[in-house]
């Protein structure tokens, strides 16, 4: 758990395109040279759009930095033989190739790191603003509240009807 506690985020450049091949070959190391206790995580950064696909409006999934990997580990000059050397990836980003970990203040912006809100005072027909995610900046009304799962159902007009949403409390903030 302490090497966990001082991981710290990297940003590895990739070929175009093949973000999943270098996640996928970079896992294929990690378990080759049984560096789990050092490198703890591994994320294409990604995002949840609306899209208008033939005149519907959808959510869906795409790259938020094409060509990159973020990788959450406990750095040493042995890793970087290890990570620059796997297929699909042509390197760390930082000063002339060498690590430069992200900062709190990215870490937040990229979510990276869940941030956990353990009690909200939050009732039924409370109006409440998304702060995080897709839909970011609507304003809803709470259905229902559950305390246990930190979840809450939140009722948004969107494309001019009501539509329910389950929403995490750390994805919203009461008004």
């Amino acid at each position: 758990m302490e090497d966990l506690l001082e991981a710290k985020w990297y940003v590895l450049h990739t070929f175009s395109g093949y973000e999943v091949v270098a996640k996928t070959n970079l896992e294929a190391v990690v378990k080759k040279y049984d560096l789990g206790d050092r490198i703890f995580d591994i994320v294409i950064p990604m995002e949840e759009t609306i899209e208008d696909r033939n005149g519907k409006k959808k959510l869906v999934s795409r790259k938020l930095m094409p060509c990159y990997l973020l990788v959450k580990m406990k750095y040493g000059d042995d890793l970087w033989h290890n990570i620059t050397r796997t297929r699909g990836i042509t390197g760390f980003v930082g000063p002339k190739g060498r690590p430069l970990a992200l900062t709190q203040e990215e870490i937040r912006k990229l979510h990276l790191e869940k941030i956990v809100v353990d009690n909200i005072d939050l009732k039924v027909n409370d109006k409440v603003e998304v702060i995080d995610g897709a839909l970011n900046g609507y304003v809803g009304t709470v259905l229902n509240v559950d305390q246990g799962a930190k979840k809450c159902k939140v009722n948004i007009e969107m494309f001019g009807r009501e539509t329910p949403i389950d929403l995490e409390f750390s994805q919203i903030r009461k008004i």
